[in-house]
């Protein structure tokens, strides 16, 4: 089976010695055609050849420089709330990255449970899913999930989150790192944001800054923490963080950067006594849960936690004499509101005359 912290420990270079070393050489070598073909691609958008999409309405990105996870979804329903806030009905669109035919991935999953009165369309072809949006939902804002890549649909504001614990994908691009494309890429942004930004010193935030500036010093910076507030279980019964207090716990998650969940883990008061990382959109089967219910008990857990993510894909509410919860999060800005908001009001008061 794939183990994902392993190819992060080989990628990052945390993984020593000869056999590691040639690996990643062989990495950096599988690594250039990606290149080619990414810097063709952003080349025919920037001279003009490949056609854009424009839809007479806000439309706001947000997306990532980097493979994984950066807490986009958090991000995203704030958005979506800020829209509803407006007196407008916003939509959330996106690939649908993971899922099955016909069936929504675990993140639209989520957001539905957060978001019941915002449509989320999940089409690879984005611009056919802001078209239905329009026609079906009478929507007048856009969303878009994860579109920092997808340049088809022209955006009036594209925002780059950067997890701190992880912001620049160890500097080398997919399979080497986990850079989706170059850094130049973040000349395009409007707004840059560190996510978990609470969870790194004043001092290493200032250095993802100091190379943020160097490409794209126009954008807004913002600064956000991702604040556990409760926990959940899969029928939707709710609890407080408190009863983990000095307990014995364990934790498994499926998502693209699984460190930021550990930390979240770790700051809960509990004794973590055991951690488990399964690839991103990871589908549990049933042996697989049976396997994390005997691994709970051998550790003396004493309850079990994962993400909303994960737990979207889950009907149990225990993994064996374990209940499960999901740990409820919440998006808190530490630095740049104002401005950032400042962006979005002046986005919406020219929405009819310079769209």
């Amino acid at each position: 089976m794939f183990d994902p912290a392993a190819f992060r420990n080989l990628q990052s270079g945390r993984r020593h010695g000869l056999s590691a070393s040639l690996l990643r050489g062989l990495l950096h070598v599988f690594a250039w055609p990606y290149a080619a073909v990414i810097q063709w691609r952003n080349r025919r958008y920037d001279r003009g050849a490949a056609r854009v999409y424009r839809i007479d309405m806000p439309v706001v990105s947000v997306g990532n420089i980097t493979l994984g996870g950066t807490g986009k979804t958090p991000l995203v329903g704030w958005l979506a709330r800020w829209f509803l806030a407006q007196g407008m009905q916003p939509a959330v669109i996106s690939r649908g990255y993971g899922s099955k035919p016909g069936q929504p991935n675990d993140e639209a999953v989520e957001l539905k449970r957060l978001l019941p009165n915002v449509p989320h369309l999940q089409n690879p072809d984005r611009v056919a899913a802001a078209r239905r949006a329009i026609a079906e939902f009478g929507v007048d804002a856009i969303v878009l999930d994860d579109g920092f890549q997808h340049r088809r649909i022209a955006r009036h504001l594209d925002i780059v989150l950067l997890d701190a614990l992880e912001p620049f994908g160890f500097q080398h691009l997919f399979p080497r790192g986990m850079l989706r494309e170059s850094l130049d890429g973040l000349r395009r942004a409007d707004v840059v944001a560190i996510s978990r930004a609470d969870l790194v010193t004043p001092s290493e935030r200032e250095t993802i800054w100091r190379t943020v500036e160097r490409y794209a010093p126009q954008a807004i910076r913002v600064e956000l923490a991702h604040r556990p507030q409760r926990l959940r279980s899969a029928l939707g019964c709710e609890s407080t963080l408190e009863i983990l207090r000095d307990r014995p716990i364990a934790a498994f998650c499926g998502i693209g950067n699984p460190a930021g969940f550990r930390r979240t883990v770790e700051s809960l008061g509990g004794r973590l006594v055991g951690f488990c990382e399964f690839p991103d959109h990871h589908r549990f089967e049933s042996a697989q849960l049976d396997r994390l219910a005997a691994w709970a008990s051998t550790l003396g857990a004493e309850a079990v936690l994962c993400t909303g993510k994960d737990l979207a894909k889950l009907t149990t509410e225990r993994l064996g004499n374990c209940p499960l919860w999901a740990v409820e999060i919440e998006l808190d800005f530490l630095a740049g509101r104002d401005e950032f908001e400042g962006r979005l009001h002046k986005l919406l008061a020219n929405r009819y005359s310079n769209l």
